[in-house]
């Protein structure tokens, strides 16, 4: 999927919100725990439920690892259920891998060449040649870690030299590497202040944003200072949506919630006048 294709997907649904497949198997609906797979049991319903308002879905891949070779089994079958049924879904490995060249071919064919992810979310901190091999694929996105929303974002990312923060060098490096067709960044949304000063510097690129829901952070401020003339945008919520209900109601809740966030951000499109 390239950027015009993301940008007419949102379009299309009148949507920018992508659902985060955070499936903790401890949280996961007592009733499908009797079944042979529970974690892709959640995950499909959850998808049917929610496909109809999100333009992304996102595993976690700290949520499938955990749990070893079934663990990968029900990734594997999520992602392909997802591109069988849902084509038009973008659909990104939250792996926050980044390596040494070598060893960042490996993790780029695990996910980009063996699954079928669109993209993969990436550590930037040891530079270029751990970045590259992610960006040798056609059609393929790298979205590049640039400002989180946890609390430790404030022990590196803020460092600042010679007027620029470390987070700032990110960007402006990492444009060197890649554009706006093949690179997007992560910007927690509980930051959402700063997504000015990160818009001056990557007007064009998506912005993968985490953090709406269960962190606190706010739709309408992500898209005050974050939404360019493409929307520009893909506002992740997780437990606020997959958890909002752990009875056998589970699913249907769920499409409740991402609805409700697909209503807001039709809103929020209308008045950008993108719709």
């Amino acid at each position: 999927m390239n950027y015009q294709e993301l940008f007419e997907q949102i379009k299309k649904k009148k949507s920018f919100l992508c659902v985060g497949l955070d499936s903790d198997s401890k949280k996961i609906p007592a009733h499908l725990l009797t079944t042979e797979d529970p974690v892709f049991e959640f995950n499909k319903a959850i998808v049917d439920a929610t496909a109809a308002y999100t333009v992304a879905y996102k595993p976690n891949i700290a949520f499938y690892e955990c749990l070893g070779a079934k663990g990968w089994i029900s990734l594997e079958k999520t992602v392909n259920y997802i591109k069988k049924n849902y084509s038009d879904v973008f659909l990104i490995a939250d792996a926050k891998r980044g390596d040494i060249g070598n060893t960042s071919k490996m993790y780029a064919s695990a996910f980009l060449e063996n699954m079928p992810f669109d993209s993969i979310t990436v550590a930037p901190y040891m530079g270029e040649d751990s970045v590259t091999p992610f960006l040798e694929y056609d059609n393929k996105w790298v979205i590049l870690l640039a400002l989180t929303s946890n609390k430790g974002a404030f022990d590196l990312q803020f460092f600042e030299q010679n007027k620029q923060r470390l987070f700032e060098r990110v960007l402006e490096k990492s444009q060197e590497w890649g554009t706006k067709e093949n690179m997007m960044y992560v910007v927690g949304a509980t930051k959402a202040e700063m997504l000015g000063d990160i818009r001056k510097l990557a007007p064009d690129h998506f912005l993968l944003v985490p953090g709406v829901g269960a962190q606190g952070g706010s739709l309408q401020e992500v898209a005050k200072y974050g939404m360019n003339n493409a929307c520009g945008l893909l506002v992740n919520s997780s437990r606020g949506i997959i958890f909002a209900d752990i009875s056998e109601r589970f699913a249907e809740v769920a499409g409740e919630k991402a609805k409700e966030l697909q209503e807001e951000m039709e809103q929020l499109l209308k008045e950008k006048s993108l719709l």
